[in-house]
């Protein structure tokens, strides 16, 4: 029929029989009923597969038009990931200004083989240069997190292909609604789930999708053996909640972006990041993201530490906290984790799905701390 990937994923894991349940079954199994040949079964053992978890593999899998897997957390599915393209190359070319989990990964792997180089993925001279000393992947993250800079997904991957190298995506902030690295030529897209994915701040799980069947065994592999799977009730939860994605990022991007907006002509807030704003890198950020710029923005205030957190102490309805994506919307100096480089001053927002009016208000009045 044509349907969209957002449809479909509404319908995928469905039993279109009658009588069937209108959502899936939670599989709280730990062990099946087996004899013979374990390889000849579809379920012997918890470790290696759950029904609960293929529903919402298969929805994952409708919206990247992929086959995609679930683990027990984004940072689970960086490791296998990560784990799978060094077997035989050690070295993975890494954004300077990403996610600073992923980079702290990177710093303990180093210790067991892995080469790790952090490079600007937007300067694509220096990639092409660190590509030539050999690399096994190039791993983008875009819009980076916290200062949502966006990378030139189609160049990466040419030079990536030109080099016999992978490209991996993090497609965590503009998540598979958005965005579809794939498309763009990604090998693999990965993505804590945790965020705007599942979208209600209840759930923690990962999942990386792929076209690669031999990459999807290895990863398979990783899984099973090293043990990062999900928990049946949280891949339920999350199912529940990627089922609305489509409507949810397209509310919050839309309230995001007018926010940024306003934000910009508010003379208390400077460095205002954000891909949907006027800059270098709008017309790239529509063309990889048509549908939207997604739910998560950032800006600094002058003051640093002190005035940033009389800001976000000063809200009434964004609450304090970390993480993004989920339909209330929340903030945090970002500096106050230790490893994080973000300015002392650096707020970032994640804009959730209340009235966009009310959430205007609620950051004049937090901004008020300021003077």
């Amino acid at each position: 029929m044509g349907l969209d990937p957002a449809t479909r994923a509404v319908h995928a894991g469905e039993r279109r029989v009658s009588g069937a349940p209108s959502a899936p079954a939670i599989h709280l199994a730990a062990t099946y009923l087996s004899a013979g040949d374990p390889a000849e079964l579809p379920y012997a053992y918890g470790r290696h597969g759950n029904p609960t978890w293929e529903a919402l593999e298969a929805a994952l899998g409708e919206l990247e038009e992929a086959t995609a897997l679930v683990f027990a957390s984004g940072q689970a599915a960086s490791f296998a990931l990560v784990a799978a393209l060094t077997e035989e190359r050690p070295r993975v070319l890494f954004p300077h200004d990403g996610y600073y989990g992923t980079r702290a990964l990177a710093r303990m792997l180093e210790r067991r083989g892995v080469e790790p180089a952090v490079v600007d993925l937007t300067d694509l001279g220096a990639v092409e240069r660190e590509l030539a000393r050999g690399a096994a992947a190039i791993w983008a993250e875009t819009p980076t997190n916290p200062f949502l800079r966006v990378q030139d997904l189609g160049a990466l991957a040419r030079l990536a292909r030109r080099a016999g190298a992978r490209l991996v995506v993090d497609n965590t902030t503009a998540t598979s609604a958005l965005q579809r690295p794939l498309e763009l030529g990604a090998d693999a897209t990965v993505t804590s789930l945790t965020k705007a994915a599942a979208g209600h701040a209840d759930v923690v799980l990962g999942s990386i999708s792929t076209r690669d069947a031999a990459l999807l065994e290895r990863l398979r592999a990783w899984r099973t053996h090293a043990g990062g799977i999900a928990g049946p009730v949280e891949a339920w939860i999350a199912l529940r909640g990627l089922r609305t994605l489509p409507l949810r990022i397209g509310r919050q991007s839309e309230t995001a972006l007018a926010l940024a907006q306003r934000l910009e002509r508010d003379p208390r807030a400077r460095r205002v990041h954000y891909p949907g704003l006027a800059g270098a890198c709008l017309e790239l950020a529509r063309a990889q993201m048509p549908r939207g710029f997604g739910p998560l923005l950032s800006f600094e205030v002058e003051g640093g530490a002190a005035a940033a957190e009389a800001v976000v102490r000063g809200s009434r309805l964004i609450r304090p906290g970390t993480s993004f994506g989920g339909v209330e919307s929340s903030w945090e100096r970002r500096a106050r984790w230790k490893g994080e480089d973000a300015p002392e001053g650096l707020i970032r927002l994640s804009v959730g799905i209340e009235d966009g009016a009310d959430l205007a208000r609620d950051l004049d009045m937090a901004l008020a701390a300021l003077g």
